[in-house]
């Protein structure tokens, strides 16, 4: 039944007119382009969520942030890895002490960037979701014209009349529909992790703040005046 079906829809696509195989080879490349993103951005995220929830228990297990830095890099498709390295930049370029101020605008800074790096080509979902539509209804409305003129031609309101006309208006419709559903599902739920992303580095960057903090409260009480021992502990 399936390759029947299968069957009928390759007819009607080769008895449309030329406008009507032209929209379809332009819905078809928005959703091949959607669907290549989707699979690319699963994957990331997937791999982001997995590598971050090990970074995190390898930070949390560790007293000593020289010991993270070593080892962060194999945690790299997480984006809290970026945030630490960012802090850790700005500490070595703190030798006379450590700012609370410049840490946190640092830490803000790498989390933005990684923001950006996540959302990067979702725009192109959020537009065919947008666009495919429209495009699909300007088919629509060529097949209906050509169905009147179809009526036109023929002088009686037959089916064989109008058949072409209705079928190229059907299938450039569904295929718009096609194109834009996975695409906007797709979108939302990618935006949604990238808003958790985003609180799970606000917490991380809190969390580290409040380790660095204790690194220094030790180092003061140790007396030990070497601004670079942050990230010996």
């Amino acid at each position: 039944m399936a390759f029947a079906i299968g069957g009928e829809i390759t007819d009607l696509v080769e008895q449309t007119g030329f406008v009507a195989k032209l929209v379809l080879v332009i819905l078809l490349l928005f959703s091949l382009f959607s669907w290549a993103i989707i699979a690319a951005k699963w994957g990331t995220f997937r791999r982001a969520k997995v590598q971050s929830s090990r970074f995190l228990r390898a930070f949390r297990k560790s007293g000593r942030m020289q010991e993270i830095a070593a080892v962060a890099e194999q945690f790299k498709p997480s984006p809290l890895v970026p945030v630490f390295d960012g802090a850790c930049e700005e500490l070595r370029r703190q030798p006379g002490g450590m700012r609370v101020t410049a840490l946190q605008r640092a830490i803000q800074i790498a989390a933005s960037e990684e923001l950006t790096r996540l959302e990067r080509r979702l725009p192109w979902l959020a537009t065919t979701g947008a666009v495919t539509p429209f495009i699909g209804l300007f088919g629509t409305v060529w097949g209906i014209i050509d169905a009147f003129h179809g009526l036109g031609t023929s002088g009686a309101a037959t089916l064989r009349a109008v058949a072409p006309g209705i079928s190229e208006a059907l299938i450039t419709t569904a295929a718009g529909l096609f194109a834009a559903i996975p695409a906007v599902i797709a979108y939302n739920f990618f935006m949604q992790e990238i808003r958790q992303f985003g609180a799970r580095m606000d917490d991380f960057g809190l969390e580290l703040l409040n380790t660095v903090e204790r690194a220094q409260a030790a180092a003061q009480s140790q007396s030990q005046s070497q601004p670079t021992s942050y990230m010996e502990r």
